[in-house]
């Protein structure tokens, strides 16, 4: 280990109570509500790049400065990426709230309700305070203590009793559950509030609803019974501005369906664009004696004592009939849900919540189009089915519950890691949090834009998009842009495992586009040269920005000229093989092979020698855009060659020999020339140029070996690189960039020099990326070495979610020191890629699983 368990308990360090709380797992991110992360850190920003990368961008700083004076001042929106304007780090974020694709609500580790996307794609980052828990003791019809279950200390809302001590709870994720453990100081009681979202993997239907369920689990420790009543307040909106605009309106409802009866309040925001309906709501339990009451309407300002005498009087709300007046502009409105039950003296009982938003139909920022969320296909589309929504999570959530806790099953192998076993799950937030769009197809789409390639065409409505529809994920919260492709090319091993409908889905938008082309030219911010957006038969960067309309506009990213990217075609080659061979899906194969033929015929032209090889001149690729290469280089010549790998396998599937022969004669030339051309001994140089940073050591310079492994590849036939070059490479990269780097306790730094020291050549080589540390430690999974794989990826984890405070929000980059880049970021959910290896090892029958290591 890289160190001590004090890291974890650093953060429960505070936590003076000895209640461990009602069931809740060992294995997880637990933090005492009163802690406090000494390391404060701050986000880069144009200010932050060197002086001597100013004078190498120049250009590009002013050309930037004058489109985001346009975008921000003229048009009045915001920029896909915004270098003045970063988000700065709240280090206060717990899991998010709801299923895949139909929007979030992201509660703290505090219990905030802090940040939001119900708008498809756009974040708010708000803290609403009227959106709480209170907790109502009473003993003989006398109420004995009265709390607000946060440690916030408001300036409004103050006839409220605030302050709760946060030493006395503690919060812990293993995701998509949560758990939040307050012990009631001098009252013997013992609060277990516990969150479930329905993200259920291979489950398609349940896992796209936006609705969770908040379990409160109540232990009376006394000697005599308490009637204790827990208060859900919310207030009509997000914090937003719009929240004031007039128009909005509350009503309770009670429903009833097989049984089963749920009583709450519906909050309809009113909005001319993507209006929405909240619900809050209690599921009636009359064997538990258990009464519901609600307060239909209050003004969440001021003091709002009455709401609080109102509870403090019976435990219980008044519950009045009728619906709520529309607002008026500049007044927001809040309700109230309240249940009541009695707690056997030394006994147990338990309040379910749930919370609901629905947001059916869906228009991006260039209102072009509408768009139909996944779930309207189980809920429908009129947006009257908040209150069903949490009748069926109420009614459904141990369902979930036990489908969650068999997929967490194999957290028990004692061999694994704890903090490995925190970060696999509590990474995963993202599929959810990142933005995530889950849309049906339109009736009349084309994926295709009717068009084909010379090799084939594909279907316009390929069946598994009509049957699972369309998904989208942003690159990152602050770098707004839908299915990056470099960088899902990281994270998609998170999809493919768990939910691998949605992994083809994409991968058939992402082939549709392929075929098409914008020839429109615009202004490439780096060269300042004009360029077409898109030209054919390349794979596009991304499917558009969120505030314009995706799907339609593609390529958002205008740093570059993204209409040549080398590595985009390869990766999207690797992908389709390791995606079939992950799911043997041969109809997907035979739609994808046409594809990839042409996107390969489009990177011959690179090879420029005639060597198998092709060359990088200016800059490399897009995931590493910051770094100058010339000739071959170990990162893209390495896609390189095992797409020509898969290639080759992929031909012989098809039964196409003359394709088969045509890449093996190229994979033998190339992979001759890679080794002659990069290979120093000890690892691949970055690039064969000759340069004095040339000989820099790369952390991913074994990407291309890495989607081997994963696909079953990487010997025999279908080889390569020579295995023990590339466990050479690795060693070297584990001495160098993770031991050779902040006292090996902080992951992989990008580039070092061989003398020890980082690359600081461009603003991304001295940087660590989480999501390729990751991928680097699954490649040294595969290749036998668990204990480097292991201790490289365990510095990731602990830098970010025990020392930098960015829980659910892991970023692109972090330095050594001061600062970070891109919070809440798509690639690190590439530490899936390390669950497929171990898996893979395991199949294998490696010796490393047969007795337990004592480096884990």
């Amino acid at each position: 280990m890289l160190r001590s368990p004090a890291s974890t308990a650093e953060l429960m360090s505070r936590y003076v109570s000895a209640e461990r709380g009602y069931r809740v797992p060992r294995e997880g991110w637990r933090i005492c509500l009163a802690h406090e992360f000494k390391e404060k850190r701050k986000p880069f920003q144009a200010r932050d790049v060197s002086l001597s990368n100013v004078k190498k961008h120049i250009g590009l700083g002013v050309r930037y400065l004058k489109w985001w004076y346009r975008k921000t001042q003229v048009e009045k929106k915001a920029p896909f990426i915004d270098m003045f304007r970063a988000l700065p780090l709240r280090q206060i974020y717990g899991a998010p709230l709801g299923g895949i694709g139909g929007g979030t609500i992201t509660r703290g580790w505090r219990g905030e309700f802090c940040r939001w996307q119900l708008n498809p794609g756009m974040y708010h980052y708000e803290t609403v305070i009227a959106n709480q828990f209170t907790v109502c003791l009473r003993r003989g019809h006398q109420t004995v203590y009265q709390q607000v279950l946060s440690v916030e200390r408001p300036s409004t809302l103050q006839g409220w009793n605030w302050g709760y001590c946060g030493e006395y709870a503690f919060y812990h994720a293993l995701y998509p559950r949560a758990w939040t453990v307050y012990h009631l100081p001098g009252q013997n009681v013992t609060l277990t509030c516990r969150q479930v979202s329905p993200v259920i993997p291979h489950d398609y239907k349940d896992s796209c609803l936006p609705v969770a369920v908040l379990i409160w689990d109540i232990e009376n420790k006394n000697d005599y019974p308490l009637d204790v009543s827990i208060m859900f307040t919310m207030t009509n909106g997000s914090g937003h501005k719009d929240d004031k605009s007039g128009g909005h309106w509350n009503e309770p409802f009670h429903l009833e369906k097989q049984g089963e009866s749920v009583s709450g309040v519906l909050l309809h925001h009113c909005t001319p664009i993507n209006p929405y309906t909240l619900c809050i709501a209690a599921r009636e339990q009359v064997r538990h004696r258990q009464e519901i009451s609600y307060q239909t309407a209050f003004l969440p300002k001021g003091t709002c004592e009455t709401l609080w005498s109102d509870l403090i009087s019976d435990g219980r709300l008044d519950s009045p009939t009728g619906s709520s007046p529309p607002t008026q502009k500049g007044e927001k409105v809040a309700a109230a849900l309240a249940v009541s039950c009695l707690v056997p003296a030394q006994g147990h009982n338990s309040m379910e919540f749930s919370l609901a938003w629905d947001m059916p139909r869906i228009t991006f920022g260039s209102r072009e189009r509408a768009h139909i969320r996944r779930y309207t296909r189980f809920f429908g589309s009129q947006g009257d089915s908040a209150s069903s929504l949490c009748h069926y999570g109420l009614t459904h959530y141990q369902d979930w519950e036990t489908r969650i806790e068999a997929w967490h099953r194999f957290l028990s192998h004692s061999s694994l890691p704890s903090w490995y076993k925190s970060a696999l799950f509590n990474e995963l937030y993202f599929l959810v949090d990142g933005g995530t769009v889950w849309v049906e197809l339109a009736e009349d789409a084309d994926i295709t834009g009717s068009q084909s390639c010379e090799y084939g065409g594909l279907p316009a409505q390929p069946s598994v998009i009509k049957e699972y529809g369309r998904f989208a994920y942003l690159e990152g919260q602050e770098y707004r842009m839908y299915n990056t492709y470099d960088v899902h090319f990281y994270a998609s091993f998170a999809l493919i495992m768990l939910w691998p409908k949605l992994a083809l889905s994409l991968q058939y938008d992402i082939a549709g586009c392929v075929v098409q082309q914008d020839l429109t030219e615009r202004l490439n911010l780096m060269s300042g040269q004009y360029s077409p957006v898109k030209t054919r038969n390349v794979v596009p960067h991304d499917i558009g920005d969120p505030d314009d309309e995706p799907w339609l506009r593609v390529n958002a990213y205008l740093i570059h000229d993204t209409a040549n990217w080398k590595d985009l075609n390869l990766k999207f080659v690797l992908h389709v093989y390791r995606d079939f061979y992950l799911t043997q899906d041969k109809q997907y194969l035979e739609d994808m092979w046409p594809i990839c033929q042409v996107v390969m015929d489009s990177e011959m032209k690179f090879d420029r020698d005639g060597d198998g090889l092709i060359e990088n001149s200016g800059f490399a690729d897009q995931t590493y855009d910051g770094w100058t290469v010339t000739g071959p280089s170990a990162y893209c010549g390495g896609l390189w060659l095992a797409s020509v790998c898969v290639m080759c396998k992929m031909a012989r599937l098809m039964d196409n020999n003359s394709v088969y022969h045509r890449y093996k004669d190229i994979l033998d030339r190339g992979s001759a020339a890679f080794d002659s051309l990069l290979w120093n001994g000890q690892y691949y140089n970055y690039d064969s140029s000759g340069r004095e940073l040339s000989s820099s050591v790369m952390s991913d310079q074994c990407a291309g070996q890495w989607l081997l492994r994963a696909s079953g590849l990487g010997e025999g036939e279908y080889q390569a690189f020579p295995v023990d070059k590339v466990r050479r490479a690795l060693k070297s990269v584990f001495e160098l960039n993770v031991q050779g780097f902040a006292r090996g306790q902080m992951g992989a730094v990008n580039g070092m020099r061989p003398e020890g020291v980082p690359d600081r050549s461009s603003v991304q080589s001295d940087e660590v990326w989480v999501g390729v540390v990751y991928g680097l430690a699954a490649t040294m999974i595969h290749e036998g070495m668990l204990e480097e794989g292991f201790r490289t990826a365990e510095g990731c984890y602990r830098t970010v979610w025990e020392q930098l405070g960015m829980a659910f929000q892991t970023p692109e980059a972090y330095c050594e020191k001061g600062i970070f880049r891109s919070l809440a970021y798509m690639r690190p959910l590439s530490i899936w890629a390390m669950q497929l290896a171990l898996d893979s090892r395991r199949c294998n029958g490696s010796e490393e699983f047969k007795t337990e290591s004592k480096h884990f």
